[in-house]
């Protein structure tokens, strides 16, 4: 697509990867966020994002925007616990809205490849036409090789209010590949009802879909431009303490807000391919194709006579009788009901959660971790039960307790143990006892077939930051 004679600028990937996407609660929590659910097929959002890019740019030009913790998280998840590979990282300091997570990303890229071109995606989107995404990007490229800030315009079909909205010029000013390119005139918030229907009988306006494709160096130029403390920020990279400390001071500012809506080069792309942001529990209905009653029913369900109902269950059964526009979200620990209209308002229960010290809001009961995973059963008063399941050839890290002892249990499988000076092998139904303040650590020799335990811990504290770590297979801290 690229014009005869002219140098094709090299194309990056930067997914932005920082968010829980607590709208999606239940299912999605602090240790385990939207972007790494199977919410629509057998991958997470984030490896189908990964996947969705690798046509037009390889796995070592991919990076993935995240804080500290989701970072540990996100790896255990891509590489399979240390036994495959994953994109590069940029770690945020802080977590500051888009505007600061784009520009860190801009200004890394920069230093590396002052001609990089990059496409900036959210990690939770739905796109099902990979081949149609690929023309676009490819199209979008082109143009932002030329100095534009382009933007991805969805087609609106329908008056939605959860999303932004793009007014576009009427008359495209270039065509690539097929694809029609516009002058942005401006952007609109999220807009009431009313004002959406407006829209749609107007025309001329898309979906602001947050994907986003420019030249890092551009994108650079207008942040000095229109946000010239940040700017100011980012430009202390590489002096460790005092640019963590600034990043972390920076305003939080949305791309949109802080750039694209003072710019003077701003185009939209028309994007010909099916989209969904995967916003809220009402995005299932474009993933999932309703029963006759206008249903979605997954998992351990019975339902008798309801209507327009997304109903989610898991282990245990979930009856329901004459529902109308209600939305049924069952977990292990915690289920969610609240009609269709309200879904955008889950993230506030999440934030209720919070508020009381409820770590519903944070972990599930099975909590994955990059040696394998922990069930808790039970907790009380100065005791937790929990359920570990270590994979075969992987171990935990060489560790310490300050406040708690354990006792671990073999249920299945065959465990080595290290505790103190001394190195033990455990098989089923044996067991050992774990002082406070003795370095120890559970591994799993097997090659082939995982190990169960049973651990009970006594304290008076037994949250999982008290863990003194002294070596780590994962390199965590």
């Amino acid at each position: 697509m690229a014009a005869s004679g002219r140098k094709k600028n090299r194309l990056y990937g930067i997914i932005l990867a920082g968010g829980v996407g607590s709208r999606f609660w239940p299912l999605s929590r602090a240790t385990a966020p939207k972007q790494l659910l199977q919410v629509a097929g057998s991958e997470s959002l984030l490896r189908s994002t990964i996947k969705r890019l690798s046509p037009l740019v390889p796995p070592q030009r991919i990076s993935i925007v995240t804080n500290p913790r989701q970072a540990e998280i996100t790896r255990t998840h891509l590489t399979n616990g240390g036994k495959g590979s994953s994109p590069g990282f940029i770690i945020e300091p802080a977590g500051r809205n888009t505007a600061p997570a784009i520009g860190l990303a801009a200004m890394k890229l920069a230093e590396k490849d002052p001609d990089a071109v990059m496409a900036v995606l959210p990690a939770d989107h739905l796109i099902k036409d990979g081949p149609a995404f690929c023309r676009t990007l490819e199209a979008a490229s082109v143009v932002a090789s030329d100095g534009h800030l382009v933007t991805f315009g969805i087609v609106p079909s329908a008056p939605e209010t959860g999303y932004g909205y793009i007014k576009a010029s009427p008359r495209a000013f270039r065509n690539v590949g097929g694809l029609k390119v516009r002058k942005v005139r401006r952007f609109v918030e999220k807009p009431d009802i009313e004002r959406a229907r407006r829209y749609l009988d107007e025309g001329g306006y898309y979906w602001n879909s947050g994907i986003f494709v420019w030249k890092a160096s551009v994108i650079l130029e207008e942040m000095k431009r229109h946000l010239p403390s940040l700017y100011e920020s980012l430009a202390l990279i590489g002096r460790g303490d005092e640019f963590e400390s600034a990043y972390s001071r920076v305003e939080p500012v949305s791309i949109d807000y802080g750039i694209l809506e003072k710019a003077e080069n701003v185009v939209v792309i028309e994007a010909a391919f099916p989209w969904s942001d995967m916003g809220s529990w009402s995005s299932l209905k474009d993933v999932f194709e309703p029963d006759g009653d206008g249903n979605i029913i997954r998992g351990r369900v019975v339902d008798i006579g309801s209507k327009g109902s997304f109903i989610i269950g898991s282990d245990r059964v979930v009856a329901t009788i004459g529902l109308r526009d209600m939305i049924i979200v069952d977990t292990p620990d915690a289920t969610l009901v609240c009609p269709k209209d309200r879904t955008q308002d889950v993230r506030e229960i999440v934030g209720v959660l919070k508020d009381k010290g409820y770590i519903e809001h944070e972990v599930h009961v099975t909590v994955e971790r990059p040696w394998g995973a922990y069930t808790v059963l039970e907790s009380g008063d100065r005791y937790k039960l929990k359920k570990i399941r270590v994979e075969p050839g992987r171990r935990l890290s060489l560790q310490m307790h300050r406040r708690r002892s354990e006792h671990w249990i073999v249920i299945s499988g065959r465990a080595r143990v290290q505790r103190g000076e001394e190195t033990v092998e455990l098989g089923q139904n044996q067991s050992t006892y774990i002082p406070k303040g003795v370095k120890h650590r559970l591994e799993n020799p097997s090659k082939n077939t995982p190990l169960e335990i049973i651990e009970v811990q006594n304290g008076d504290y037994l949250e999982e930051d008290d863990i003194v770590r002294f070596d780590d297979d994962y390199d965590r801290r």
